[in-house]
This record gives structure tokens, C-alpha cells and sequence, in this order.
């Protein structure tokens, strides 16, 4: 098994070791086009020299603006190459956020992506001394601020790679800040390679593996356990170009590793259900019949006769057609970022797709524990990664059982930048680290979330409710797009939901009646998503569940700003907007 020291090593090795296989694909006028290793090194040496040739000295920031391209990969082993520091960023943040980023950073220089993006970053040198020089990739080949010209000036001028050490910082990756500004969290070689080489010990990925890449590199899942990862091992990755061909290239490319967050998966879980209530009963009838049984080999438990019949049946009438709308060769899928329902995870392994999902966070680079194959547990995150350990503090909660997830390992961050008082806030003397999420380890050491600590609140009764794993639950209802608990300090919990208006209009249709101009003040429709939330909220406790709701038809977004680029809800952006509306639920 290989072990990697840094990220320089990790690439040097699988460009020398893969030289001719396929690495990136990207989607042309005339299909799939494909980058070898060996193609991809070369573009990865000419650009550390180019940046050497402006001045990128060990130390220095490199920051990017750019959704998954190769020039994004390229770019960040070429500021390894120089034992710089990588600092990426979305292009769906705003430009006060970029601002923001690259002047804590103190970023030497940005790549960016459009032509308007890179004027962008341009209009923001006067305000930022420190940003020497922007890059763009889609800019004229022949201007001097082109990646081409970039390029070319490091084919002129070779200049060998830097060996960063393993406590060397590989780069800042900033936190989405859904309770404040941005926190830069410190990650170094060691502590990334120490990720990849669990993956390696947990996970047999191929050179032949192929997965479909839309997760964002910027974030570290994505990062380290899809790109890093994959280059790590040979296997080659297809970059997405839009989420609505998302669909059609999982058909054009086929992969056989989906890595994705719970959102995905949730919305293949309600798209085939709703398809299936849609058929005909019997055809209803087998399907809940292949799930349950597929359900029950998933525990371990042995099938009768006709329950191998009715799985079988099921897989070749119903299974089989959803799978070759994964390009039909999809074996492994890998859920993380946030909490997938056991119920979703069940799903999808009855579709003959297994799925693993993992816990961690960006400060611990950022996989902590994970389910892989001969180790699994549905509902559950997973065991620690090899040279990780859990340990849960149950002085924060007060519970027996429940308590603060505390991370050991080479994976914990150097710590967040310019931050000494959070720093000393999650950061233990003995090496720990403090995640805010809740939780407990089972008699098997797996570890199940219970929720995040910041979102905990408590009712007037003295009664403690976490809202998210509630919300998610309540999100696998076809006609609920998104939702948000509250009820800190109330009587009683009350929700703000927001419908899905295709599932919507799709209801309104079967009722035989127009939906009005405003469905959120139509009384069916509020009963109808009253029924979801009593039918999808029944394994919670009463007092957990909303007492009332009110209906709001702009969904929360990333460009509203009620969702951070990680689809995480921004609560306090969302009360901002929508918090008179709950409390008049009180009157």
C-alpha cells in the first residue's frame, strides 16, 4: 500500500506510476475529451515554474476562484510544487466574500476562472497590496495573464519541485460560516496525506474506477477524498459541467464511485418513489417488496425462498433500469458532508448501489470515521479511520450516553488562521479537537451523530431539541423542498417550509384544480404539507415535532444567501428574512 509524505509526492507518483491512463475528462462539442497523467504532470511542472517565475516563494498563498476544472487541479499541485499554500474559493460567493478570503489569507496571487471573474479580482488589487498578480483560464491565450502564458513561461523556464515537509501547510481551506465570517482552517501535507492513506486502507479503488466529478474541490470533502484520492490511485474523474446535465453525463460516463452528499441522494430517493407511485399496484407491491428484502439481506439476515423470488424480480424489472441511469456500472457510492438517512442509505443499497457514508469535518481534513466495505453499519458514521480516535465528552450534555465528539489523529488541523481565541476554543491541550457535533460510539465502536451542538436549543418546558436531523428527515417528502425548525425559549415547535412546486403542481393536477398565484396561502395545500410533516416526523418525539407552519415559496439558496456553498442552512440569514413570520405563529 502506498504511503504518501505530501501532496508533491502523492502526484509525482501516480503521474510516474499512471503515466498513460486517463485522468480528467471534461465535455466537448464532440463528447468526452480525456487528459493522461503524464499530460497532466507536464502541465503541472510547466505551472510551478511559472509561478516561481512571478515570484511564488515557499510560505507564499495561492488563491483560486473556479468551480472543478483541470486548470483547478493543475493549479493546486503547481503551488505545492512550490511549498505554497493553496487557498480555493467558490464562484458562487459573493465578491466581499472573495475580498474577504484573499486579503486574511494574504494571498500573493488568484486564479480565476471567466474573464469576468478575473476582472473581478483585478478591481480588487487597489484595496489588496499584498495580491501581486491574477491569473485567468479563459482569457486570450496571448495575454500576459493568461494560464497559457503561465504556462509557457514555465516551459522556458524549468524549475523543479519543492519537497514540503509533512508539518508544512498544504494550504487554508475557509470554513462556509453559517454562524459568522469565514475561518481559515490550516491544513498540512501531513495532515492530508494522512486521509488519503486511510482511504487506501479502507477503500480498494482501481485504476479502472471512474467517478463523475460535481462535488466542489473548494470543499474538503470533495478535496481530499475525490480528488486527491483518485489521483492517488490511478483511477480517472470526469468533471461535471452542469448540475442539469448531471443525468445524461452519469450515462455518457458510467462510473463505477459516486461521491456525493446527502441532498443527491434524497432526491433519487423521491424521484423514484414518486415514479412508483405512479405505476401500476402490483408493480408498487414488488418494489416495496424488493426494498424490504434487499433491506433485510443488508442486516445480515437470510432470505426465504420467496424472498429471493421477489428481490430478484424486482431488481430485473424495476433495480436495473434505475442503475443504468448511473451509466450502469456504479458500485460504490459515498455519501458525506452531512447526515444521510438510514432510511435513503437503505434505499440505495436495495438498488444494488452500496453506500458508505463518513464523518468529519474541514478541521480534520476532513475525514474522521468511516463505513467501508467489510465495515458498515447503516445509520451509523462509521468506525475511526486508522490513526484516528474518538473520544465523547458527556460533561457538554450532561447525558449518559450522548455527548461532544472529540477528534484525535494526524488529521486534526494546525488551526484556523488568525483565529487565537476559536483556536483555543476547539483545540485541547492533549491534541483533541472539539467538533460542536453530538454523538455516541455503539458496543461495535461505531459512531452515530445525534446533532450539532450549536443548533441545540430548549423549549419552555426545559425539553432540548436539535432540529436537523428532523429537518433532513422531513425533506425526503417529495413535496417539501426545504424546511427550518424553531422554537428556542416558545412553548412549542413551529417550522417554515418552503414546497417543491413541481411536486406541487404535479399534486394539484391529480386534485383536478389550478393552484393559486400565491400556493402558500392556499388551505389545501398547507393541509396537504401538514399530512408530510405528521407522516415523515412520526419517529420523533412529539414535543420535537412543529405544532404549526407557515408556507414560503423562494426556496433558501445559495444565491440568497440562506445556504452556504455546502448546502448548509444558514439559520440566522434565514430568521433575518423569514423570523416575523414565525413568531406570528405564537399570536
Amino acid at each position: 500500500m502506498a504511503e504518501f509524505k505530501s501532496l508533491v509526492d502523492l502526484y509525482q507518483q501516480s503521474c510516474d506510476r499512471y503515466a498513460d491512463r486517463e485522468l480528467f475528462g471534461t465535455r466537448g462539442d464532440g463528447g468526452w475529451r480525456w487528459i493522461t497523467y503524464a499530460a497532466f504532470g507536464e502541465q503541472v511542472d510547466q505551472a510551478r515554474a511559472g509561478l516561481a517565475a512571478r515570484g511564488v516563494e515557499p510560505g507564499d498563498r495561492v488563491a483560486i476562484v473556479s468551480d472543478n476544472r483541470v486548470e483547478w487541479a493543475v493549479a493546486a499541485y503547481a503551488t505545492y510544487g512550490r511549498n505554497a499554500q493553496f487557498v480555493p474559493m467558490y464562484e458562487a460567493q459573493k465578491v466581499e466574500e472573495w475580498r474577504f478570503i484573499l486579503e486574511d489569507c494574504g494571498a500573493k496571487v488568484a486564479f480565476g476562472s471567466s474573464p469576468e471573474i478575473v476582472e473581478q479580482l483585478r478591481s480588487l488589487r487597489d484595496e489588496l497590496p499584498g495580491l501581486e498578480h491574477v491569473i485567468g483560464f479563459d482569457l486570450p491565450d496571448e495575454d500576459p495573464d493568461a494560464m497559457a502564458s503561465l504556462l509557457r513561461a514555465g516551459a522556458q523556464a524549468p524549475s523543479e519541485a519543492l519537497e514540503p515537509g509533512s508539518g508544512d501547510l498544504a494550504g487554508f481551506i475557509y470554513t462556509s460560516g453559517t454562524t459568522g465570517a469565514p475561518k481559515g482552517v490550516k491544513l498540512s501535507h501531513g495532515n492530508l496525506c494522512s486521509n488519503v492513506n486511510a482511504i487506501h486502507a479502507c477503500f480498494t479503488f482501481e485504476p479502472t474506477d471512474r467517478s463523475l466529478s460535481f462535488l466542489p474541490w473548494a470543499h474538503s470533502f470533495g478535496q481530499t477524498v475525490e480528488l486527491h484520492g483518485l489521483l492517488s490511485m490511478g483511477s480517472s474523474m470526469a468533471i461535471n459541467d452542469e448540475i442539469p446535465n448531471l443525468v445524461g453525463n452519469l450515462a455518457e460516463v458510467k462510473p463505477t464511485i459516486l461521491f456525493a452528499v446527502p441532498r443527491i441522494f434524497n432526491r433519487i430517493y423521491d424521484g423514484v418513489n414518486k415514479q412508483m407511485s405512479e405505476r401500476p399496484s402490483i408493480i408498487q407491491g414488488l418494489f416495496k417488496a424488493g426494498v424490504s428484502a434487499a433491506s433485510k439481506r443488508s442486516d445480515g439476515l437470510e432470505l426465504g425462498l420467496f424472498e429471493r423470488w421477489q428481490l430478484s424480480l424486482a431488481d430485473r424489472l424495476i433495480f436495473t433500469k434505475v442503475r443504468e441511469r448511473f451509466g450502469g456500472r456504479l458500485r460504490y457510492a459515498i455519501s458525506g458532508s452531512a447526515a444521510l438517512s438510514p432510511e435513503v442509505a437503505r434505499f440505495i443499497d436495495a438498488l444494488g448501489i452500496e453506500v458508505y457514508e463518513g464523518y468529519g469535518l474541514t478541521e480534520t481534513s476532513p475525514i474522521a470515521t468511516a463505513n467501508y466495505p467489510g465495515h458498515r453499519k447503516i445509520g451509523s458514521v462509521g468506525r475511526p479511520i486508522p490513526g484516528v480516535r474518538i473520544e465523547i465528552d458527556r460533561e457538554v450534555t450532561g447525558d449518559e450516553r450522548h455527548g461532544e465528539i472529540i477528534i484525535y489523529g494526524p488529521n486534526v488541523m494546525q488551526g484556523y488562521h488568525n483565529r487565537d481565541e476559536a483556536n483555543r476554543e476547539v483545540l485541547l491541550a492533549d491534541g483533541g479537537f472539539r467538533s460542536g457535533d453530538m454523538g455516541y460510539l455503539d458496543e461495535d465502536g461505531y459512531l452515530f451523530i445525534t446533532g450539532r451542538i450549536k443548533e441545540q436549543y430548549k423549549l419552555e418546558n426545559g425539553k432540548y431539541v436539535v432540529p436537523s436531523p428532523l429537518e433532513e428527515q422531513l425533506k425526503l417528502s417529495p413535496y417539501i423542498a426545504n424546511v427550518m425548525i424553531y422554537g428556542a425559549n416558545h412553548p412549542y415547535n413551529v417550522a417554515l417550509v418552503v414546497p417543491d412546486p413541481v411536486s406541487l403542481a404535479s399534486w394539484a393536477s391529480e386534485q383536478g384544480r389550478e393552484l393559486p398565484d400565491d400556493p402558500a396561502e392556499d388551505p389545501e395545500v398547507l393541509a396537504l404539507l401538514e399530512a408530510e410533516i405528521k407522516e415523515h416526523g412520526a419517529g420523533f418525539k412529539g414535543y420535537e415535532r412543529p405544532k404549526k407552519i407557515v408556507v414560503v415559496m423562494e426556496d433558501f439558496t445559495t444565491e440568497n444567501g440562506l445556504l452556504t456553498p455546502t448546502m448548509k442552512l444558514k439559520r440566522r440569514e434565514v430568521l433575518a428574512r423569514f423570523g416575523e413570520l414565525l413568531e406570528e405563529l405564537y399570536s
